[in-house]
């Protein structure tokens, strides 16, 4: 295949998709900087700055070419696996075992694990065609490429971003195809298996799910947060409040 010039990329550009994206941070700009009373700081500022980098460093991957993050999608996600089980042997954190001290920095592989997750289900689902995803010798691959690091992440333990990990990696399944009535089995089977997993569940783990669904039961400390926003919301009424 002939090499794609720039000109060629630049077009290819989902320019709709970015211009989506940036009028939702130009509306959240505009909500953050009303809810500033009518200033850049401290919150508009910020997310303006990091909607800016996220953008460039957006493009800036979209030009480098499919085939490149194509080829290293494997090795990607190897390699987070592997920092992955590095974090089980020399992790620390705030009572977990989330990161990787680097001395200059921190280092959280389940975040990357988020991408490296998305691409290598994304190159096994292409090579297996458009009627693959569908096939138990692809389905179970691609089962395991999301179970094995989401098990790891939630013996950190971290049940947000296992979470997280699961609910990507099935999008990109049902996106692929799979069968609506293998999601149904799916679905029944993860509710008989509640009861087990909430055993295995941390202390913390499960009030944060009780408090999510009835955070009634704590209104001045693990719930009070919801309860404002919930309160917040109501205030503002079909129109909102300030700008918008």
């Amino acid at each position: 295949m002939r090499p794609v010039d720039m000109a060629t990329r630049i077009a290819r550009v989902d320019w709709l998709l970015v211009l989506t994206v940036s009028a939702i941070a130009a509306i959240g700009a505009a909500m953050l900087y009303s809810a500033g009373g009518g200033s850049a700081t401290p919150w508009a500022g910020r997310h303006g700055v990091r909607y800016a980098v996220g953008l460039v460093i957006m493009l800036v991957l979209a030009f480098g070419g499919l085939r490149r993050w194509y080829s290293m999608a494997y090795l990607g996600y190897g390699a987070c696996f592997l920092l992955l089980v590095v974090v089980e042997v020399a992790g620390s954190g705030s009572g977990a075992t989330r990161w990787i001290d680097l001395g200059v920095m921190r280092l959280q592989p389940s975040e990357l694990m988020k991408i490296a997750l998305v691409l290598a289900l994304a190159r096994l689902l292409h090579e297996a065609g458009p009627d693959g995803a569908d096939r138990l010798h692809v389905l179970g691959p691609a089962l395991l490429l999301i179970a094995a690091p989401a098990m790891l992440v939630l013996k950190q333990p971290d049940l947000g971003t296992a979470v997280l990990l699961c609910a990507g990696g099935v999008t990109i399944l049902f996106l692929a195809g799979v069968a609506w009535w293998k999601f149904g089995i799916a679905a029944a089977l993860a509710a008989g298996a509640a009861p087990i997993a909430w055993s295995f569940l941390h202390d913390y783990q499960r009030a944060r799910v009780l408090t999510f669904m009835e955070p009634e039961r704590d209104p001045l400390g693990a719930g009070y947060h919801i309860i404002q926003s919930m309160i917040a919301l109501g205030s503002g009424g079909t129109f909102g409040k300030g700008w918008l």
